[in-house]
């Protein structure tokens, strides 16, 4: 096997963005890339394929500055032979063309088996696939999944044509993030295309991803091609990214010892939904099973419940309905004693609920922290906080963090998406109300904090909290939650 090693320095102005020694990608492997989001990963390998503005970045690979870098062979033959799937599909697709027009620009014009394609993408291609192909990509329309899936289905016209011409090239093929925006079902869909291409013709691949429900999936369904495959971590020491190997050995111990928690609730209710809410003219209807009868959701203390749905359903539209983060056409629910409705008024929300009965960790970070804000200032913004030094913050911070003082002064613009979250999922924790919302709790995580944050949830739940989850990592808490407290949400359009 062989592989190719590169040193690469990115800056921006006078602050290092990512530093790494011997970033490898094997040869005619698929790589699978982790470690926490904003480490690095996609700047990497955008910077390999000669996708960074040079007026915008300071980029450096193997001691040389990116211009003279990209008059190497190498990224020519990258980008000539190989595919770039960006983790957010709208950075590629042009508002200007019809999604059918981009499926068929340039060499994928000459590319085969696109109807296959897009039938294995779409389950079936059905019926208005053939009017989606006439959209211009615009913000709302298409989706975040079909806009991926289009995407998708670009990268493997293009792994079809090197399979079809089956000569030995210089290739690679990234995928970043590929199923950030689509559910489960999807992601197996995903796999199985990528690694039955990949047993008719070895080519070099990097997938990056924090789904680390990936590799049980590709050791369940998948074990034959598990040798031919590389896994890596990209992990932060101080200022500079290394690379290590990956022990999935490891994981899917720790993902096997995973059990339901012990806590037996009191039976005390702290939430209740009922099934129903309207949004947007949708109808949320919450059930026990995936098309099962409407019951309204009821949490008690020490209980956890894990909330699913396709992605895009409104999982998320439902829990900001109940915090109050959103209006709707129609809610009912009930949190202790207070009961809330669409026409509940939102200071009663402010005085009463956010942060004293009920906290929401939202998904992406961004949505809660202020950027201009030190991690200190973050923290001490907590009711639990006055009056305290810098004693009470470390401890805070050593709950998920592995940082000295130094730390607390540091910007949360300059953080990176894994530490971000990291400091959003600590906020949350620490104003203990009795109902803790969780939306993607383990969004862009290293596995050595995932197994930290569900520690910590089940001290929450054995103090006596009501948990309410909602994750995609359906191989990760479908072992911490028992059957019973799993509830399903479908969209239904109102008058339908």
């Amino acid at each position: 096997m062989t592989s190719t090693r590169h040193t690469i320095h990115i800056a921006a102005a006078d602050r290092t963005l990512v530093s790494i020694k011997n970033f490898e990608i094997p040869e005619n492997k698929i790589t699978l890339l982790l470690g926490e989001s904003g480490i690095g990963k996609s700047l990497m390998s955008k910077a390999l394929f000669g996708l960074l503005d040079p007026d915008e970045l300071s980029v450096r690979i193997d001691g040389e500055d990116s211009a003279k870098y990209l008059t190497r062979a190498e990224p020519r033959e990258l980008q000539q032979n190989g595919f770039f799937v960006f983790q957010e599909p709208s950075t590629h697709l042009n508002p200007l063309l019809t999604l059918k027009s981009q499926l068929n620009e340039g060499s994928l014009s000459a590319a085969p088996n696109e109807a296959a394609i897009l039938s294995e993408l779409w389950s079936g291609a059905p019926a208005d696939l053939a009017h989606l192909l006439e959209v211009y990509p615009k913000p709302y329309r298409p989706s975040g999944g079909e806009k991926q899936r289009m995407l998708l289905a670009m990268a493997f016209k293009k792994i079809d044509a090197l399979i079809e011409r089956g000569v030995a090239t210089r290739e690679l093929f990234v995928f970043d993030e590929p199923t950030g925006s689509l559910d489960n079902a999807y992601r197996d869909i995903f796999l199985a295309m990528l690694l039955d291409r990949f047993r008719r013709m070895k080519f070099t691949c990097l997938l990056i991803t924090h789904d680390y429900s990936m590799i049980g999936k590709i050791f369940e369904s998948h074990a034959d091609v598990v040798s031919e495959m590389s896994f890596k971590e990209v992990v932060l020491k101080g200022e500079i990214v290394v690379q290590e190997e990956f022990d999935t050995g490891a994981y899917l111990k720790w993902l096997g010892g995973l059990r339901p928690s012990e806590t037996v609730p009191q039976g005390r209710r702290l939430l209740h939904v009922e099934s129903g809410a309207e949004v947007f003219g949708r109808r949320l209807i919450l059930s026990r099973s995936r098309d099962g009868a409407p019951t309204p959701l009821e949490l008690t203390n020490g209980e956890l419940l894990y909330l699913k749905a396709a992605s895009g359903t409104g999982k998320t539209t439902l829990v900001k309905l109940v915090m109050g983060l959103l209006r709707s056409e129609r809610l009912t629910a009930q949190v202790g004693d207070a009961a809330l409705s669409y026409a509940t008024h939102r200071r009663f929300w402010q005085r009463h609920i956010w942060g004293k009965r009920m906290t929401m960790v939202f998904q992406h970070a961004d949505e809660a922290l202020n950027p201009e804000s030190t991690v200190k200032g973050v923290l001490a913004a907590l009711p639990s906080s006055r009056g305290q030094g810098e004693a009470y913050f470390m401890n805070l911070l050593r709950e998920l963090f592995d940082v000295d003082e130094r730390f607390l002064r540091k910007k949360v613009k300059h953080l990176s998406g894994g530490q971000k979250q990291r400091l959003n999922l600590l906020r949350g924790f620490a104003l203990d109300t009795d109902v803790l919302i969780l939306d993607e709790p383990l969004n862009g995580l290293d596995f050595e904090s995932a197994g930290k944050v569900i520690a910590m949830l089940r001290r929450k739940q054995e103090a006596g909290k009501g948990i309410l989850l909602i994750s995609h990592n359906e191989e990760i808490f479908d072992n911490i939650v028992r059957p019973e407290n799993v509830y399903h949400l479908r969209a239904e359009i109102i008058g339908h």
